[in-house]
């Protein structure tokens, strides 16, 4: 018995340069920046005072009122994301069975937004201090993927992953496997953040993990660069929809790409920093080149993981170096969270869709504000800088990598 094949049939993205998918390309292509001074609260208090946050955000486009009351910000992302999604799919969901479609999404921090806000009002109501009924729904991690499936009534595998920033990588490799071992024809899946609060902003700049370029926010994140200091705060989320390729090919579907390589390792060695050598980091990928049967110069484009922070960019491409050797010849590179931020758990998913996007396109995203090259980074290593470039691709690499040391690869291949 053959293998299902798993293809890419929608895509859905709500981001800091672009509340769709054609609008979150454009802007990458162009190398915009969504960073900027917050404005969801007053940051003066602390170390970093910016982000990317996601502008003009109206959730009604997708989402009816009760949904809009009953949710955190997260699930509204969630929501929003996988409606453009399945919209784009062109999926009759009424001709399937609700048993052969599930919902694998992702988030590191969930309701955070919400938790702030009802220990706080908790807190400060000295004469009737209660909790909302919505509190415990609006704040687990789980309840994005839930609302997706009561959304659409998809009555198949549902669950969330969470691996830190890895997370929805974690996703879509669950859901690519899932399809592969026939327990589902169709997943849709990504990730979602909304961690611009005080707290996760407080905590975060505590740590002294973010950069803290406040006066030119724009150029904060700066991946490879000597003077990169930490990472930008992002939020959004990004979904796909994964199918059975049969099952694609029958309905006539429009295939963005094929999955064809993901796997995870450990690095089993720090809390929040990566292994300084990359070696659980390089294994990922090595496990991910060998499940998709090719050689690792058969790939075309990695995008980075690469959040600007001293340690971990370097880290990555000793990796990276361990896998495909001192001078690859074919392989681009880019990092592009330089536009959009951190988005946490829902990193992989947003820069999933801009390697399936590369695939499609035969164009490849920049890195932006790498002015001078950190010295220690091979000189060699084909980094894309300032503006998008023309290139076929045909097979691209996304990584992603979390506090806990977590390790989280995906390889997708234009279709055939």
């Amino acid at each position: 018995m053959n293998t299902p094949r798993v293809v890419i049939t929608g895509l859905g993205a709500l981001t800091p340069i672009g509340n769709s998918v054609e609008e979150f390309w454009q802007n990458a292509m162009t190398g915009k920046s969504g960073a900027a001074t917050i404005t969801r609260f007053d940051p003066e208090k602390f170390r970093t005072r910016f982000a990317c946050e996601v502008k003009d955000f109206d959730p009604s486009r997708y989402l009816d009122h009760k949904e809009i009351k009953r949710s955190d910000l997260f699930t509204q992302y969630a929501l929003y994301a996988a409606s453009e999604a399945l919209e784009d799919s062109g999926l009759n969901l009424s001709e399937l069975s609700p048993f052969d479609i599930g919902v694998i999404w992702g988030s590191g921090q969930g309701g955070m937004g919400t938790f702030e806000e009802e220990v706080k009002a908790y807190a400060t109501n000295g004469l009737n201090p209660r909790f909302s009924p919505f509190f415990v729904p609006r704040l687990i991690t789980n309840m994005a993927s839930g609302m997706i499936s009561m959304k659409f009534g998809l009555m198949g595998i549902n669950y969330t992953t969470v691996s830190a920033c890895a997370t929805s990588n974690s996703a879509i490799m669950d859901a690519f496997n899932y399809i592969k071992l026939g327990k589902a024809k169709v997943f849709v899946t990504g990730g979602s953040e909304a961690p611009i609060t005080e707290a996760s902003i407080g905590g975060f700049s505590s740590m002294k993990a973010m950069s803290s370029r406040n006066e030119s926010p724009e150029t904060a994140s700066r991946p490879f660069d000597t003077e990169r200091d930490g990472f930008v705060m992002g939020e959004g989320a990004g979904a796909l929809i994964l199918e059975e390729y049969e099952h694609a090919v029958k309905r006539g579907a429009n295939i963005y790409a094929e999955v064809v390589g993901a796997a995870m390792t450990a690095d089993a060695y720090h809390m929040t920093a990566t292994h300084p050598e990359g070696t659980g980091a390089a294994k990922a990928m090595e496990l991910a080149i060998d499940e998709a049967g090719i050689r690792p110069e058969e790939i075309d484009y990695l995008n980075c993981h690469a959040t600007s922070t001293p340690v971990g960019d370097l880290s990555e491409l000793k990796a990276i170096e361990k896998v495909f050797g001192e001078k690859p010849v074919n392989l681009k590179i880019s990092a592009t969270k330089s536009m959009t931020g951190h988005l946490l758990g829902a990193a992989g998913a947003v820069e999933a869709i801009l390697s399936v996007k590369a695939i499609q396109k035969s164009i490849i995203p920049p890195t932006i504000n790498t002015e001078n090259l950190d010295p220690e980074i091979p000189q060699s290593l084909q980094i894309i800088k300032d503006k998008s470039v023309n290139y076929p691709v045909n097979i691209a690499m996304s990584n992603t990598f979390g506090f806990g040391g977590h390790n989280s690869i995906l390889i997708f291949r234009k279709p055939n």
